[in-house]
């Protein structure tokens, strides 16, 4: 990442700090003006998406879901689009195939509280751009499903699309010889990016010129298969994507010869304390991989917040991170029949730490894969889509404190009426809830998540339903429909200045 980058985002965060301090610093209850101003939720005006290309197999299914959370304050005009991003190379390909990839939008969301669908087959699906804006901007959220029937990552893979942002890590990505695992990169905007991607196995980092300096080309997609960046094989790695100019969406796409695939989202920012949500509770192997990007080791507390508190695993009561180096540890089956979450804590000082979950379910030899990254806890609204009644577990975390969360299920793609449940989720605990479904729902649906008191984290897992037995978990952080917006006040003195 360059100085000018560094500079931009250190300024942005300390602004967000600020921002957020200003928040909580309100005036007192006895009308006392402190001088300080509030800081005003607002509906974002624009949100941008990006959807990496769904699966290199001829015999790939997918599906494309779009949905718009309705968001009071968002005005009544905008539009939102999905439009098939330029391969990398375009070299070979004539003037049809051109037209054809700009000419109109693959997907075109319907209104705000209506889930809308898109389907493609095969190879050939390609990845996608998406805009949003005015109404249909605050909390949309796209996800992409995809059946595949044998072969490599055979199973069910879901990909949420992501916000275009600068650097992203992704714990539990590898280079084994039964793996093959790319790093999709996805450019939006108007001028190429420059990214460098990093790799760290169990003894640091691995040597690869070749990581550094990729260029994505405006408007394109670019898959990297990492057993090209290095000749190391590592079973479990973590990769670093950061970008030196511009900015893409990142997402790591990992198939296993045996114990099909999934699609390993971005962790939350390296902290202290982790929370990695909703393990599925019929887990045959959970393997928690973390790594500490610092010059200090970490050492954790290791929990699990089962459905009657926070239990400590036996034999992994901590674990020791080492800097710059990746560690993994098995777990076995740990959460034994029963829904959980892994919660991590500093046994002392607190260290900066990313970790992500591979979690492997399903009956011998038909076993099939799916990642739990560590993610941010729901502050103002999640969402989740592409849910069906019968596919569908909605798990719901504190790991604090007691609480309150609304759940509201949308009417379906097809038709059908919204439908909402209240739920109270005690201090420490997990509980996979009986999620509402919409009355006469038709097709699939979204679900969205919302506090109401206390924090909570959330995961959403689909099982396949057809003649596919697979899995695929997603964890909600927050869908960022809200943004806080310091008040201001006229002040002319500043014209005399």
């Amino acid at each position: 990442m360059n100085r000018t980058t560094q500079s931009l985002i250190a300024g942005t965060a300390a602004l967000a700090a600020l921002t957020g301090v200003a928040a909580l610093m309100a005036p007192d209850a006895s009308g006392t003006d402190t001088g300080a101003t509030s800081a005003v939720q607002l509906p974002v005006e624009r949100t941008s998406l990006l959807c990496p290309t769904p699966s290199n197999s001829d015999l790939a299914e997918t599906s494309y879901t779009s949905f718009t959370p309705v968001t009071k304050g968002a005005g009544s005009g905008g539009k939102a689009e999905l439009r098939v991003a330029a391969p990398e190379s375009d070299e070979g390909k004539d003037a049809d195939d051109s037209d054809r990839r700009s000419d109109k939008p693959v997907l075109k969301p319907a209104a705000p509280g209506r889930p809308a669908t898109g389907e493609s087959s095969g190879s050939e699906a390609p990845a996608l751009i998406g805009t949003a804006e005015g109404r249909y901007a605050p909390g949309w959220t796209v996800q992409a499903t995809t059946e595949i029937a044998a072969g490599s990552g055979r199973g069910l893979q879901g990909v949420n699309c992501t916000a275009p942002d600068t650097e992203f890590w992704f714990p539990a990505a590898s280079t084994a010889a039964d793996r093959t695992d790319y790093v999709h990169l996805t450019n939006p905007d108007d001028s190429a990016a420059v990214v460098d991607i990093e790799l760290y196995g169990k003894d640091g980092a691995l040597k690869s010129e070749v990581g550094e300096g990729i260029t994505v080309k405006p408007h394109a997609s670019e898959p990297v298969l990492l057993s090209t960046l290095t000749e190391a094989e590592q079973t479990n790695l973590t990769v670093h994507v950061s970008v030196r100019s511009g900015r893409v969406g990142a997402a790591v796409q990992a198939l296993d010869d045996e114990l099909g695939g999934d699609w390993l989202a971005a962790a939350t920012d390296p902290a202290g304390s982790l929370v990695l949500p909703g393990l599925p509770k019929d887990a045959k192997e959970v393997r928690l991989v973390l790594f500490t990007p610092g010059d200090a080791d970490a050492d954790l507390k290791v929990r699990l917040a089962s459905p009657s508190g926070l239990i400590t695993p036996a034999g992994h009561e901590t674990v020791h991170v080492k800097a710059g180096m990746t560690t993994a540890v098995d777990l076995g089956d740990l959460t034994r029949g029963e829904a959980g979450s892994l919660v991590l804590t500093p046994t002392d000082r607190s260290v900066p730490v990313v970790a992500a979950a591979r979690v492997v379910r399903g009956r011998a030899g038909a076993e099939e894969t799916a990642f739990v990254p560590a993610t941010s806890p729901v502050s103002t609204r999640a969402t989740c889509v592409g849910n069906t009644a019968k596919g569908t577990t909605l798990s719901l975390t504190a790991p604090l404190g007691t609480a309150k969360v609304k759940v509201t299920a949308s009417a379906g793609s097809e038709g059908g009426a919204t439908a909402t449940k209240t739920y109270t989720i005690k201090a420490g605990t997990t509980q996979d809830v009986e999620a509402p479904v919409p009355s006469g729902a038709k097709g699939t649906y979204a679900l969205t998540v919302e506090p109401e008191g206390g924090t909570v984290y959330a995961t959403r897992m689909l099982r396949a339903t057809g003649d596919v037995q697979g899995f695929t978990v997603q964890t909600l952080p927050d869908d960022r429909g809200m943004v806080a917006v310091p008040e201001a006040d006229e002040d002319l003195a500043v014209l005399q200045r």
